[in-house]
């Protein structure tokens, strides 16, 4: 689990294709304090296992699968990405829980300043518009972030100034692609509706009552 708050901008120094996946190599510094092999690290949003590491960089192994539903595929050298750290047990939980999980690809459509912060507009996949509502949470490239407003398949998330400074979604040009995890209590949410079992006692009034919904 993460937390969508990015520790550090890692750099790109190799992408070795092959037909078991994408071996990354990721130049980077402060993840570095406390990584071992098996470690998990969330790039760009995914959540990769540490096959690697030196003084300088990680290696991640990502699976045919991660490159289907992420832009790793369109990973080169020298390209930014966010990294963070696994969540520890003693550890605040200031953005929202983040699988590491991509659901999806969104495409990026455009952005305009506010005169503080300034608002980011991304189309996403249709099947995925149900999951994703009105000052919820929604991680993009990894980023926790609340959605500003959402209008069929166009959503939009305002990032302040300091949030800019600290992840790679300040230079994003028109119709470049980023990595989406939806709320997961939704998909919970959405599970229990759909399920046929019908023992469950858990109702929308359920919900209701105890501040879910």
């Amino acid at each position: 689990m993460f937390t969508g708050l990015i520790e550090e901008q890692g750099k790109i120094r190799n992408c070795k294709l092959s037909s078991n996946g994408m071996e990354i190599t990721i130049e980077c510094d402060k993840i570095l304090s406390d990584v071992r092999l098996g470690a998990s690290i969330c790039v760009n949003g995914a959540c990769q296992t540490v096959t690697d590491f030196g003084k300088d960089y990680i290696t991640v192994q990502a699976s045919n699968e991660t490159l289907k539903v992420t832009n790793y595929k369109n990973l080169k050298t020298n390209d930014i990405v966010n990294l963070e750290r696994a969540l520890t047990l003693n550890s605040r939980l200031d953005g929202h829980i983040v699988s590491g999980h991509v659901d999806c690809m969104a495409e990026f459509v455009s952005s305009k300043d506010d005169g503080f912060s300034k608002e980011f507009f991304f189309k996403l996949p249709k099947e995925f518009t149900k999951y994703v509502i009105y000052k919820g949470s929604i991680a993009i490239n990894g980023v926790s972030l609340t959605v500003a407003s959402i209008d069929n398949d166009i959503f939009s998330v305002e990032l302040i100034p300091t949030t800019l400074r600290e992840v790679n979604l300040a230079n994003l040009k028109k119709g470049e692609v980023v990595n989406i995890e939806t709320d997961l209590f939704s998909k919970y949410v959405e599970k229990i509706f759909h399920s046929n079992d019908n023992t469950s006692k858990i109702s929308y009034g359920f919900l209701a009552e105890n501040g879910f919904v």
